[in-house]
């Protein structure tokens, strides 16, 4: 019965979320423990299954990090995001699109979705300009979107689960890193989905980031921007986001425990949810 119970309390989630677009940022221990790779493409699919339309952008800066310490390149981040050079780009691309992307689509796949891997270049996907750290550092070949072509994406996703890794070039033809949070809000804003999803390693967006009961769970965009310039690390992208994906038309963002079993689930389909979520006002 009280599975019963579950399915039921499911059913009019599913029914809301019918024919609608989310997108799932995917990164993390989600990413990096295998039992949580294995659960996270079931989840996945079965959202392709009762009729959602999941895109999943993922980045994956650990596994960039250690081929670069393997190669004896330099790592740096500033607010977030990695510094990158000529030759981080290079390695980031290899990873990311030629390892971590078709890993994910045959995961994917193997659970019972064919899927699609793409990445920026491909139908010139996303055209970027590059950016600065936040405190107008120069940080290198990484870039920030100003354009993506929803058409490719559209075309996959009739038929397909697009998997798609955050990286893309300039009008000149120039590789660049993206960071991948930024890279989902983008996607997310101009495909004008119905909700994104951030996996991370924390609880949600924590107000002190040592105390996991200063958990927000509810917040609206305007308090997000009010304290983004006082925040620093992994977080403020993922805020910013956010607030980008919202300002776009976005319904709501959330930020999730990736390293919980099924939180992508829990927060669709359930009363409770988990996480942070963030609304254009509350």
């Amino acid at each position: 019965m009280r599975d019963v119970g579950t399915l039921l309390e499911a059913l009019p989630y599913i029914r809301e979320f019918h024919g609608k677009t989310v997108v799932i940022k995917y990164g993390g221990a989600a990413m990096e423990d295998a039992a949580l790779r294995e659960e996270f493409a079931r989840d996945v699919v079965l959202l392709k299954y009762v009729g959602l339309n999941p895109i999943v952008v993922h980045g994956g800066g650990p596994e960039i990090t250690s081929y670069m310490e393997r190669l004896g390149m330099p790592v740096e981040f500033v607010g977030g995001l990695r510094v990158s050079s000529a030759e981080t780009v290079e390695v980031a691309k290899m990873v990311l699109v030629g390892k971590v992307n078709k890993e994910i689509v045959l995961r994917l796949q193997r659970h019972g979705q064919p899927a699609v891997g793409l990445c920026g270049d491909d139908g010139s996907l996303f055209r970027v300009a590059r950016r600065t750290g936040p405190g107008g550092e120069d940080i290198g070949f990484v870039g920030t979107i100003e354009r993506v072509n929803i058409g490719v994406i559209e075309h996959v996703a009739s038929d397909y689960i697009p998997v798609i890794a955050s990286v893309g070039a300039d009008r000149d033809g120039h590789s660049h890193n993206i960071n991948a949070d930024e890279a989902a809000g983008a996607v997310a804003g101009a495909l004008g989905a119905y909700k994104v999803i951030f996996l991370t390693d924390v609880p949600g967006w924590l107000r002190d980031p040592a105390d996991e009961a200063s958990l927000v769970r509810q917040a609206g965009a305007e308090d997000v921007r009010a304290a983004l310039s006082d925040l620093d690390g992994g977080m403020r992208p993922k805020l910013e986001a956010c607030v980008e994906a919202i300002d776009a038309g976005v319904s709501a963002a959330h930020i999730l425990d990736g390293r919980v079993p099924h939180s992508l689930l829990l927060e669709l389909f359930t009363d409770a949810g988990v996480g942070t979520k963030i609304e254009e006002a509350t």
